[in-house]
């Protein structure tokens, strides 16, 4: 609120006493704002501990899960077929061959001169039943629709039909033929009628399977006009056994292995499935990085500069002294188990100055190798490190745990500020709206004293002269 300039009248400087206790009564709101960013800094604190503890709480998660342990890769020599496992998966070296690959059923209708010119003789709508891997779907078109074109366009809009079209153009006079295929793979995936009650239209898409004689194994009995490139099966052989499939991605012909083939080979590709002690690694180093960061993170924000006697944002917070104890308590594993009783034995161990973690690859890559059930049992076990620290992060960081617990007591607190500061903000308005009628009283009564004073002084000098008169 602006002051109107005071002791004009007076020649008293008012305004200038008035800023001077203005300033004085800030000092209330320079306390609670001082307060207040304390408390803001200690609530954003205690949401990166927070942040801190979920990340080593997934990483310890994952130390809990059995694929973490014992985990399986492929290689494979040779070409023609990828490898994947599972954690099914069983270590051992196979032979593969891809004699075959499987093949999608396709129908190619006979040339055309026109692919734009609509191929139904009737009018209005037309229905076109398409059987495909047993399954009956009904297309409908305008008679505008049936064009090569149209068909193509209306056959690709519907993935139900279970089948895709395409045109070819083979460069004859009449080049253009409707290409359909399978969407599936195999000998059981196939296309076994098309059929249409517009004649115009059956002419050339109309088409029914019929099984062949083995007897004429190479005669096509199929009634339509659309020929029929059959589909086939993918064929490999896996340590000298004959395996058929209606895909070229292959699960479960060797157990917890999945193939992909992509090429028929002339000879046989190897195949080795190996434990892949990296993915554990991987995970125990993941669990070391969080609990470092940990760590590092509280250290931070309980520090204590000596040199300017300032502390941080929880420096002696009992909160976060007893989070820092306790992930490090629940590294102690009672007993071990698999001959594996402390993280020293996995190369793991404490820097004593700040309390972060060091991890000697050498010497855990030793222990996977030599002892992996021993290790699982030190992370994984019932009352592992996972399970101990998932339960000592999951107190802290829960809802209604004991950091949502200090955060919700900052917030009150900040709220408590706030109020206190508009309280304390509208007294001192009151206040030095009072002194400024007090001190506006005071300029018109010294203002008025000096003027009686001038006048009085006047005439006792008019009197004292007109006495030598």
């Amino acid at each position: 609120m602006g002051i109107s300039s005071v002791g004009v009248g007076s020649g008293l400087d008012l305004d200038a006493l008035l800023t001077d206790l203005r300033a004085a009564e800030n000092t209330a709101l320079a306390a609670i704002n001082t307060k207040a960013k304390t408390a803001q800094n200690r609530l954003s604190a205690y949401g990166t501990v927070k942040g801190a503890i979920e990340m080593l709480n997934t990483a310890a998660a994952a130390l809990g899960k059995a694929e973490t342990f014992g985990a399986l890769k492929t290689s494979v020599t040779g070409d023609g077929f990828t490898a994947t496992s599972s954690s099914k998966a069983i270590a051992g070296q196979y032979s593969v061959q891809v004699n075959q690959l499987a093949t999608s059923q396709t129908l190619t209708s006979a040339g055309l001169a026109d692919r734009t010119t609509a191929l139904a003789s009737g009018t209005g709508a037309i229905d076109i039943q398409i059987t495909v891997n047993g399954k009956t779907q009904t297309l409908t078109l305008n008679q505008a629709d049936t064009s090569l074109d149209g068909l193509v366009k209306a056959i690709n809009s519907d993935s139900k039909l279970g089948l895709s079209a395409t045109l070819v153009n083979d460069g004859s006079g009449t080049p253009h033929r409707l290409l359909l295929t399978a969407n599936s793979t195999g000998e059981t995936a196939s296309i076994t009628k098309i059929e249409t009650a517009d004649a115009g239209l059956q002419a050339v898409i109309g088409f029914t399977k019929v099984a062949r004689d083995p007897a004429f194994p190479d005669v096509d009995t199929n009634i339509g006009n659309l020929t029929e490139t059959a589909a086939k099966n993918a064929t490999l052989t896996i340590n000298g056994i004959d395996v058929t499939s209606q895909s070229n991605t292959i699960e479960n012909a060797i157990e917890g292995v999945t193939l992909t083939l992509s090429k028929k080979t002339a000879e046989a590709g190897a195949l080795v499935v190996t434990r892949d002690d990296s993915v554990t690694t991987k995970a125990v180093t993941a669990f070391v990085t969080a609990f470092n960061a940990l760590q590092t993170t509280i250290r931070a924000l309980t520090s204590y500069n000596v040199d300017n006697n300032e502390g941080s944002a929880l420096t002696g917070d009992s909160l976060a002294r007893r989070v820092q104890t306790q992930v490090r308590d629940a590294l102690n594993v009672a007993g071990g188990s698999g001959g594996i009783g402390s993280l020293s034995q996995l190369g793991i161990t404490t820097n004593i100055t700040d309390g972060t973690l060091t991890v000697d690859s050498t010497k855990l890559a030793a222990a996977l190798k030599d002892n992996l059930a021993g290790v699982q049992g030190m992370f994984a076990g019932e009352n592992g490190i996972s399970a101990q620290m998932t339960k000592v992060a999951n107190e802290f960081i829960k809802t209604g745990g004991s950091i949502s617990t200090a955060q919700d007591g900052v917030t009150a607190m900040l709220k408590n500020l706030e109020d206190q500061y508009e309280t304390t903000s509208d007294r001192i308005e009151t206040k030095m709206s009072l002194y400024k009628k007090q001190f506006t009283a005071l300029d018109t009564m010294v203002a008025q004293m000096n003027s009686l004073s001038s006048y009085l002084t006047t005439q006792l000098a008019a009197l004292a002269t007109n006495k030598k008169d």
